[in-house]
């Protein structure tokens, strides 16, 4: 006997839109359903546009979520395109009462995304891998998290993350490639096929920061990283515009060169006003191969001399949240865009990682930053 209309409904209810991350049927992309007394299903979807990179896992996932239903003898697709006005209602539902107006969703009262801006005083300290691998431990509990890729000149995450799609533009809005479980944009996606720099002043890089953090559906996440490029330059201040609750997390490695820099690149925190989540140290030591002993290559004492002194700058507690050991497997995984903490989740550094994914996954109790929609009466 073959299927009811309802039935093959909730099947397709089923079906998440691999981009927007939300059932095909709550985004209106069922065009039709045709079911033949043999119980041949003819299922009609409307992708967002046309050329649509993620048409095949759509087709397959339809296919597969039909063809598990009773009396189903096949399943036939067919794909079309919305219209121009079919694109415009999605993205009005998808930005609720709001309209198409470009505002960061993350400032909005009510947000609940905590945001961590991952800061750095020089390059080579392995922010970027930090980055990656927090995100993919926060996603692999559940977590709905995402990544800009704020490094404009010196973009990296979409290698690290394996993500290699090109985001998908419906109307004005912009859809993130997921890799992981993880949304992620950067400006490497954008470029023409090659490895050509970006030469862009200060106002082009704080207008792709906003593009970033407003143009992009996000959706709710629970966690969102920014992953800095190193020193205090114009996109360290435009997160600090953009972004003023966007809590600090200072990467930095052992040696006291590296941590004097460190301490610089936290130190805004006292002139853009925002909370500093706390110091990870980087590269904290190399296990020796024979004996298991602590090789220190780089120095000891760097990540809890930078927590010290922004602690004295700030006049705020700022803790050392970990110390990752030097482990040649981070390196290979951020080469080939599986994530450490995925693939070798029992090594030293992975357990480390996720020591510090977890202390941050707590929020606080704290008020500070909290907008109380509070004015003075006299």
């Amino acid at each position: 006997m073959a299927p009811t209309q309802e039935q093959v409904t909730a099947a397709l209810g089923t079906v998440i839109d691999p981009e927007i991350r939300r059932p095909i049927t709550d985004l209106d992309m069922v065009k039709s359903i045709d079911i033949a007394p043999d119980g041949v299903v003819r299922v009609g979807i409307f992708l967002t546009v046309a050329g649509c990179p993620l048409k095949d896992t759509i087709r397959r996932d339809v296919t597969n979520a039909v063809a598990k239903l009773d009396g189903v003898a096949g399943v036939q697709i067919e794909l079309d395109v919305m219209s121009t006005e079919q694109r415009k209602q999605l993205q009005t539902k998808l930005r609720g009462d709001r309209g198409p107006e470009k505002e960061i969703p993350f400032n909005q009262p009510g947000s609940l995304t905590r945001v961590f801006a991952v800061a750095s005083g020089k390059g080579g300290v392995g922010k970027s891998s930090v980055t990656v691998n927090l995100a993919a431990t926060m996603a692999s509990t559940g977590m709905k998290v995402g990544i800009v890729d704020a490094d404009i000149y010196g973009h990296s995450i979409p290698r690290m993350l394996g993500a290699a799609e090109r985001p998908t533009k419906v109307e004005d809005m912009i859809m993130p490639p997921v890799a992981h479980d993880i949304k992620v944009i950067s400006v490497g996606m954008f470029k023409p096929e090659g490895n050509t720099p970006v030469v862009w002043r200060g106002p082009m890089l704080d207008r792709a920061l906003h593009q970033f953090l407003a143009d992009v559906y996000w959706g709710d996440l629970d966690v969102l990283l920014l992953d800095l490029p190193p020193g205090t330059g114009d996109i360290a201040i435009s997160v600090a515009q953009r972004l003023p609750t966007a809590e600090i997390l200072v990467v930095t490695t052992p040696q006291m060169a590296a941590a004097e820099v460190a301490e610089r690149a936290g130190s805004i925190a006292a002139q853009t006003h925002q909370q500093i989540a706390g110091v990870i140290e980087n590269m904290a030591w190399l296990p020796c191969p024979h004996c298991d002993e602590r090789i220190a290559v780089f120095g000891e004492g760097g990540g809890q001399t930078v927590a010290d002194a922004l602690t004295r700058t700030l006049g705020a507690r700022v803790p050392l949240l970990g110390q990752v050991p030097i482990d040649l497997r981070l390196r290979e995984g951020g080469d080939e865009g599986k994530p450490l903490v995925l693939t070798e989740p029992d090594s030293p550094a992975a357990a480390e990682l996720r020591k510090i994914a977890s202390g941050l996954s707590k929020r606080s109790t704290s008020l500070k930053g909290l907008q109380l929609g509070l004015s003075p009466n006299r």
